[in-house]
């Protein structure tokens, strides 16, 4: 059975946990690891002294015995590294934002369409056992036709990330790109069946007086072409972590939670919850969700899609609507007006 070699670039906090998730995947290798720091580079090579680390991404590249490049770097840097990965051969797997602009994530369809490799991007609760639960009554059609989603996220303030990144507005694009960009793919996915988007209104503000441009309050009302609606809301301004899926259709109703102490616990709360239109009941979940685990699937998915042919959760198409969609929801919040998705996307 052929193991599927990882080169993973980038090892800060949630680089590790792509490599201790690779590194627990059957089938699945970290054969190298590049870090930017001295620092980090050692404590790649004490953490997984069988693979090769580099501290310059393109030495990395040149490596001819890697299958799938996993870059895991601040989201400015994406468009440059994974071209880079893409262009040496490599199938991709790139954590979310697919990049800052839909002109770049074009670049990025036609890289790997001309080197015919696989393009997947980050957006992992596609593979929750909770979210990815909802879909499949979607699917089923317990809700008959859906006609309005909610996405709902309370939580502590983000990370800044290395060198403080995620609060430098250049290096993230916007605000709209790191959290609520997650839960606008998650809307779109469970309403497929309704169309594409077509316009996005939303409103945003800060909490942090001295950081006015990190909207932590940020809400945004997505139409579809189908006649069904979403609306994406969170506060970075609370606590905890908690999340909330509700669902209304001509047939029913679902209603899903997750909460924890921190978003990277393995020890959450979660519930489903299902109305047929005369019954309520509880949905048992099978495996424990939140997103350590649905990495671990993420890099079982990018396993069996190299070596078997098996489809990705989120391929380049879909991250570059979720892209699209968190660009015009901050032009929205700029302007105030509702934004056509027309020609975005």
């Amino acid at each position: 059975m052929q193991t599927v070699r990882f080169g993973l670039i980038g090892f800060g906090a949630w680089g590790q946990c792509h490599a201790g998730a690779i590194d627990k995947t059957a089938g699945a290798e970290i054969a190298a690891i590049c870090a930017r720091s001295e620092t980090s580079c050692q404590a790649a090579r004490e953490a997984y002294p069988e693979a090769e680390v580099f501290s310059d991404y393109r030495r990395l590249l040149e490596q001819e015995d890697l299958d799938v490049i996993d870059i895991v770097l601040p989201s400015h840097l994406h468009h440059e590294v994974a071209s880079a990965a893409l262009a040496s051969g490599k199938h991709l797997l790139l954590e979310k934002p697919m990049t800052l602009s839909v002109e770049h994530c074009d670049d990025l369809l036609r890289l790997a369409r001309e080197n015919d490799r696989l393009l997947a991007v980050g957006h992992e609760l596609r593979l929750s056992p909770l979210w990815g639960r909802v879909k499949e009554m979607l699917n089923d059609g317990f809700l008959g036709e859906p006609k309005y989603v909610l996405v709902e996220l309370s939580r502590n303030p983000y990370r800044q990330g290395a060198d403080g990144w995620r609060y430098d507005i250049e290096r993230v694009g916007n605000w709209v790109l790191e959290e609520p960009i997650h839960f606008l793919d998650l809307a779109r996915w469970y309403l497929s069946s309704a169309g594409e988007p077509t316009t996005v209104y939303a409103t945003a503000n800060s909490c942090q007086p001295e950081h006015p441009e990190l909207q932590d309050n940020f809400s945004a009302i997505v139409n579809f072409s189908g006649g069904a609606y979403a609306v994406v809301t969170q506060t970075l301004a609370a606590f905890e972590h908690h999340q909330t899926v509700k669902i209304a259709g001509t047939k029913g109703a679902l209603w899903a939670g997750w909460s924890g102490a921190m978003d990277r616990t393995r020890h959450p709360t979660f519930f489903l919850k299902a109305f047929d239109g005369e019954n309520l009941n509880d949905i048992s979940i099978d495996n424990i969700p939140g997103e350590l685990f649905e990495l671990e699937a993420e890099m079982e998915m990018m396993v069996h899609a190299v070596r078997d042919g098996q489809p990705i959760a989120c391929p380049g198409e879909d991250g570059k609507w979720s892209v699209a969609m968190c660009l015009a929801a901050g032009r929205s919040v700029e302007t105030g007006e509702p934004v056509a998705m027309s020609g975005m996307c």
